[in-house]
């Protein structure tokens, strides 16, 4: 497989096009969005440039990754001739049903559909399609290409012969595949998600504030970045979404999320993409500055 599809030029999108490109696929981006596609390009070019800077990547590979790049805002266009396509669209059931209908018509029946879903089940998406055995999940990790763990999940039908073709292609992409099942959260959310959500519980209650719990979780467990921040990174509507996913998949209360998260995300406050969620994301310094409402 030396041709693929990216559906989305989102932040996944574009890091998964990026990746692809960069070790020497020919990759379609497709984004219903012309602006979307531009932007995505731009920002595929600006980590080269850092990449050429740091001397990861020479002035050539750099003209090569973008030489294998090109956009479709049209779907159909987009996946003609294609052996991969991966989805990276909105984190929206209702909208991966919509899109894996339309690529099973639309698709050679060889043709593997892959999601980049964080949560969302792959037997559920593959129930949609004629092609159950040729429907997997490759969670990709943010920024993409740098993270070097991709979960590969198999739905209840996904065959071993794409399972192992996604887990070499994936050793090609300088990634480390790692097959996992598919049940709510997978492994990385499962666990992940939980111990945002009691960060997040723990600040509810007033046992300590956000830059004593991110302290805590750095310095006591080593992570690089608190859990509060980093559900402002991630996303608190993304985050949100997510745990109603385990919640509901396992209809067990532990996986509920918080109050408080709930009522941030219908006050719009979602983190780093809305300018504040437990940080203040707007200001001009680089230190972080905890949100008014926290102190």
């Amino acid at each position: 497989m030396k041709k693929v599809a990216v559906i989305g030029a989102g932040t996944m999108g574009n890091g998964i096009a990026h990746t692809f490109a960069q070790k020497g696929f020919s990759v379609n981006m497709i984004d219903i969005s012309q602006a979307a596609l531009d932007k995505a390009i731009g920002t595929i070019t600006k980590n080269l440039d850092r990449m050429v800077a740091k001397q990861t990547i020479s002035a050539s590979d750099k003209a090569n990754t973008l030489m294998n790049l090109k956009t479709y805002t049209e779907i159909s266009e987009g996946v003609k001739d294609v052996q991969l396509v991966v989805e990276a669209a909105t984190e929206n059931i209702d909208l991966k049903l919509k899109i894996f209908k339309n690529l099973d018509e639309i698709t050679s029946p060889d043709v593997i559909l892959a999601t980049n879903t964080s949560s969302i089940s792959i037997t559920k998406i593959a129930s949609v399609t004629t092609r159950p055995d040729k429907i997997i999940g490759m969670h990709f990790m943010n920024p993409v290409p740098v993270m070097k763990l991709v979960e590969i999940i198999r739905g209840y039908s996904t065959s071993d012969e794409t399972t192992i073709s996604i887990m070499e292609m994936s050793k090609e992409l300088g990634k480390v595949p790692v097959e996992v099942n598919d049940y709510p959260g997978f492994v990385a959310n499962r666990i992940l998600m939980p111990m945002i959500n009691e960060a997040i519980i723990t600040l509810y209650e007033g046992v300590a504030g956000v830059e004593e719990i991110d302290t805590v979780m750095k310095l006591g467990m080593a992570h690089p970045m608190g859990p509060l921040q980093l559900a402002d990174f991630i996303g608190l509507d993304v985050c949100l979404s997510i745990l109603n996913v385990i919640n509901e998949g396992f209809g067990n209360p532990k996986y509920a999320p918080c109050p408080l998260l709930v009522n941030m995300v219908t006050a719009g406050k979602l983190g780093v993409k809305s300018g504040e969620g437990f940080y203040n994301w707007n200001h001009t310094t680089k230190d972080l500055i905890v949100s008014s409402q926290f102190k």
